[in-house]
């Protein structure tokens, strides 16, 4: 097995970024969902306002973030966030381990991808792992993936959501995507995991699939995270 894609979201709910490394920290990917859209003090995600998957979310060679190439903080950011999601959104800098829905790392598989047979942009992993056959993937929580010096903690299968019914170019709406993950995959694709032992990672760098009886020490637990989304919090 072996790194097919990576991927960061700089901003929660934008079009991503592939990539050719990653490195791997507590948080998952260094720089993803570092901002997220805030609406009248919710978080607003293309769950509802579906529009916010037209635009891109990259992180310029400074290492700051951008909205359709645009500084993430300026007026024009603003106003195509406003766009796409409506009165009062704007977009925020907000790094707490609340940003993800789960866990802070999606790990989905190319065996995985092919049984779902829609672009696997829809499920928005960061890792794809490249070399898996079929749906072996759902036999791997518990287990942990090590890739070079980062170990992967995989919990469990990823519940979908609308998202998933979003073409990630046109913006068009399936929903005979979610019913096909319902019916074929009991409403699971790809998997919740964490980062028990930080790394850089890279494209083609082998995966191994290992247990947790392998490791010479207990996996550390991923910090507390996750929300629900559309219940208000306050952002520093």
């Amino acid at each position: 097995m072996h790194v097919a894609e990576l991927w960061r979201y700089p901003v929660k709910s934008l079009r991503g970024e592939r990539l050719g490394s990653a490195v791997l920290t507590a948080d998952g990917v260094a720089g993803d969902r570092v901002v997220h859209v805030r609406q009248r003090g919710d978080v607003a995600t293309a769950r509802t306002r579906h529009r916010l998957l037209g635009l891109d979310g990259t992180t310029g060679p400074d290492g700051a973030v951008r909205i359709n190439g645009l500084p993430w903080d300026g007026p024009e950011a603003a106003d195509l966030v406003r766009h796409a999601a409506g009165e009062g959104a704007e977009p925020v800098w907000y790094t707490g381990p609340e940003r993800f829905d789960v866990l802070p790392l999606l790990v989905a598989t190319d065996g995985g991808i092919e049984a779902f047979g829609y672009d696997g942009r829809r499920l928005r992993p960061n890792i794809v792992v490249g070399g898996v056959p079929g749906l072996a993937e759902r036999e791997w929580p518990g287990a942990v993936l090590r890739i070079g010096e980062a170990l992967i903690g995989v919990r469990t299968l990823r519940a979908r959501c609308i998202v998933t019914t979003i073409d990630p170019d046109d913006g068009s709406q399936n929903l005979d995507v979610l019913r096909r993950i319902h019916r074929v995959f009991g409403t699971k694709l790809a998997l919740n995991c964490w980062v028990g032992r930080p790394g850089t990672i890279r494209l083609g760098d082998p995966v191994e699939l290992l247990s947790v009886g392998d490791l010479d020490e207990p996996l550390p637990e991923p910090s507390p995270g996750g929300w629900i989304v559309g219940a208000p919090y306050s952002v520093p």
